[in-house]
């Protein structure tokens, strides 16, 4: 918040409304170093934040232990196939679900991480399929493309949101009485129609995250093979009501989501059964 609000006063935006209404240029400036300022920290700290809340445990890659260095070797060969400039870190939490994530503000600057329940039911074919997988988020830049447009998305939720509310607010007025709501009204108009666009805005950012898990399906099985992804694929539909509770802010990085329940217009992740009917129809081709 304090690197945002720095960011506007340098440029010199100031408070969109005025006596005579909103300031619609201002409005624009606010709302786009908000929206977009605030995607760009989050992924510049995921990260170091991923490690931190999930208990990642790094991989030195020349470690002694034969399992670890057998997965640091793994996701090397894939990231080289995938031509990544550096090689991720590659890294391992404690959680009974299975499930791995890809995370990273860059190309250069990615992590590879795989729960210890995944670790223990798959087999390594199985696995190779996984990690495929989650280097093809890495190679596509599916971390920034997701950033931007949650960045703008975020600034289009909040500037219809502030019209919204100033237009209701003046609608609430009275014909004896020329003042507009108090802050407080002006505020709770703000946060609810924050809600709502919020909502539809997530409805078009899962889309495009549904996309790129199809995507992701795809390279993963350009690196891996086709077998192996279906085989990741078919493994984690085995066990995918095993979701960790204890981590739920980072269930939309994993390769496997938790369907039931969830909307499917707001569902980060296709339905396992779909991705693998694309891949068996896929013919290597993107």
């Amino acid at each position: 918040m304090t690197t945002i609000s720095i960011v506007i006063s340098v440029l010199g935006i100031r408070p969109y409304l005025t006596a005579y209404g909103i300031d619609y240029q201002s409005l624009m400036g606010f709302c786009a170093v908000w929206g977009m300022g605030g995607s760009f920290i989050s992924l510049l700290l995921s990260k170091t934040m991923a490690k931190w809340s999930m208990g990642v445990s790094i991989i030195d890659p020349n470690t002694t232990d034969p399992h670890g260095r057998e997965l640091v070797a793994l996701v090397h060969h894939l990231a080289a196939g995938a031509h990544l400039p550096v090689m991720p870190e590659v890294g391992v939490y404690e959680s009974p679900e299975v499930n791995a994530f890809a995370t990273g503000p860059s190309l250069g600057n990615a992590l590879v991480a795989v729960s210890t329940g995944l670790l223990n039911r798959m087999d390594r074919r199985q696995l190779e399929g996984v990690l495929g997988h989650e280097i093809s988020h890495v190679a596509n830049g599916d971390m920034v493309t997701m950033t931007l447009i949650q960045g703008v998305v975020n600034a289009f939720v909040m500037f219809f949101a502030r019209i919204a509310a100033f237009a209701v607010s003046n609608l609430m007025r009275s014909e004896d009485d020329d003042r507009r709501p108090s802050y407080m009204v002006q505020q709770m108009l703000v946060f609810l129609f924050d809600i709502l666009f919020g909502l539809l805005g997530s409805i078009v950012v899962c889309a495009f995250s549904r996309y790129r898990e199809f995507r992701a399906d795809q390279g993963g099985a350009g690196l891996a093979g086709r077998d192996k992804m279906i085989g990741a694929l078919q493994a984690l539909q085995r066990t995918v009501e095993m979701v960790d509770p204890a981590q739920p802010a980072f269930q939309s990085l994993k390769i496997a989501g938790a369907p039931k329940g969830i909307v499917g217009l707001l569902m980060t992740h296709p339905p396992l059964e779909v991705r693998i009917e694309r891949l068996k129809q896929w013919t290597g081709q993107t």
